[in-house]
């Protein structure tokens, strides 16, 4: 059974930073791309950050140059400065695993709030 768990969103005034972390956990035999996502109430979920499992990091337009993704072995993270109110969301973590098979999986998310 494989697992993401989030951890490290909370309640940050505006121009604060944050740091996310996810593990993978589980009959894991590797991972190619880890990353962010994250969905605001109404709105679709959207990408925010990825890293593949060479290095290579994507990143949402909105988030340039304030947001940075790493990776460590099965842990990803997102360090997140200058927040601003529009960047409260729920952020999911993902990752395509191989296990048994190949799937994408998802974390069950964690809150980010921003008071401006």
């Amino acid at each position: 059974q494989v697992q993401l768990v989030e951890s490290g969103g909370g309640l940050v005034q505006a121009g604060g930073s944050l740091t996310l972390s996810c593990v993978a956990s589980g009959n894991i035999f590797g991972i190619n791309v880890m990353g962010w996502y994250r969905q605001a109430p109404g709105k679709q979920r959207e990408l925010v950050a990825q890293v593949t499992i060479g290095g290579s990091r994507n990143y949402a337009d909105s988030v340039k140059g304030r947001f940075t993704i790493s990776r460590d072995k099965n842990n990803v993270h997102l360090q997140m400065n200058s927040l601003k109110p529009e960047d409260a969301a729920v952020y999911y973590c993902s990752a395509t695993i191989f296990s048994a098979s190949v799937m994408d999986y998802w974390g069950r998310g964690t809150q980010v709030t921003v008071s401006s």
